[in-house]
């Protein structure tokens, strides 16, 4: 008796020289397809373009929301150490008139409460309410922490580094450039209105502008 044998189409091979063909076309694109561009941090501003001394992340004072100074490249920055209960507490006001006045042409008032002289012992909420109901504070601030000492937070530590200076009180100053390097650093004797600071603050912002 005879079994039957079930057949099927044998599948269809594609020739050699096609497939080669294929693969090499393949190759090819692979190798002309541009490639993808450098992924940015989260603020948009590439490494490259950061300078060394902002390349930090801190929190917010008002939410504790981690920001980073890179988005500050490219501007002056004058950074000052603060605090809620001290004599030259009310130099607030004097920042953010000088934030105010000079941020169209790039400069930025970057505020760094710290309890370093005893005189910051609030919350950052509540350190935040207070330089907005008494000073109408708009220019951003960090979180309380360490400006001095083995505890100084990273940022506190180069300035100390690049100006061979560390806060001896409340509302020290420091004026990094728009390349990035600390141009001077102020005690808190320096009043934010005083004539010759703020011409060295107008001769920063004219430079590379």
């Amino acid at each position: 008796m005879r079994i039957p044998v079930r057949w099927s189409a044998p599948r269809r091979c594609a020739p050699v020289a096609a497939l080669a063909a294929c693969l090499f076309a393949a190759g090819t694109a692979a190798a002309q397809a541009p490639s993808a561009p450098p992924a940015l941090p989260a603020d948009g501003v590439a490494a490259a373009a950061c300078p060394a001394i902002l390349q930090h992340t801190f929190p917010r004072l008002q939410d504790e929301k981690p920001q980073s100074l890179c988005q500050y490249a490219g501007k002056v920055v004058l950074v000052v150490n603060t605090a809620s209960f001290c004599g030259f507490t009310p130099q607030y006001k004097g920042l953010e008139a000088l934030d105010s006045k000079y941020r169209s042409r790039g400069l930025v008032v970057l505020g760094f409460p710290s309890n370093d002289f005893s005189q910051e012992s609030g919350s950052n909420k509540e350190i935040a309410d207070f330089c907005e109901s008494t000073f109408g504070v708009k220019f951003p601030m960090f979180a309380k922490s360490s400006v001095r000492g083995a505890n100084a937070n990273p940022l506190f530590k180069q300035l100390a580094l690049a100006s061979g200076t560390t806060p001896k009180w409340n509302f020290y100053k420091y004026l990094i450039g728009r390349d990035g390097k600390v141009v001077q650093a102020w005690s808190s004797m320096t009043a934010p209105d005083e004539s010759a600071f703020v011409k060295v603050i107008e001769s920063q912002l004219a430079a590379g502008s």
